[in-house]
């Protein structure tokens, strides 16, 4: 996949992970976005490098959405740890 395919990958694993933990961002609906690039790009890596997983070269591929959205859960959990509820 380019580069492009992972920054659609990210927005869509974002949006994906923002309706399974929903509530209010710091940072709202960019910062989300952004949140969600970096996690599918970050759950990527993290598949390939520690669960001996590569990443294929297909859209649509079960595994690859799979890390991409636990790796936009899990810094979306960091975020909020980190920068907390500040929108209420």
């Amino acid at each position: 996949m380019g580069i492009v395919s992972w920054i659609i990958l990210g927005l869509l694993a974002g949006a994906i992970a923002k309706v399974l933990l929903p509530g209010r961002d710091p940072g709202g609906l960019i910062g989300t976005t952004l949140i969600g690039v970096a996690g599918a790009f970050t759950g990527g890596w993290l598949s390939a490098k520690f669960l001996d997983r590569p990443i294929q070269n297909e859209f649509f591929d079960l595994a690859t959405w799979g890390s991409a959205i636990t790796g936009s859960l899990v810094l979306l959990i960091g975020y909020r740890i980190l920068f907390g509820n500040s929108r209420d």
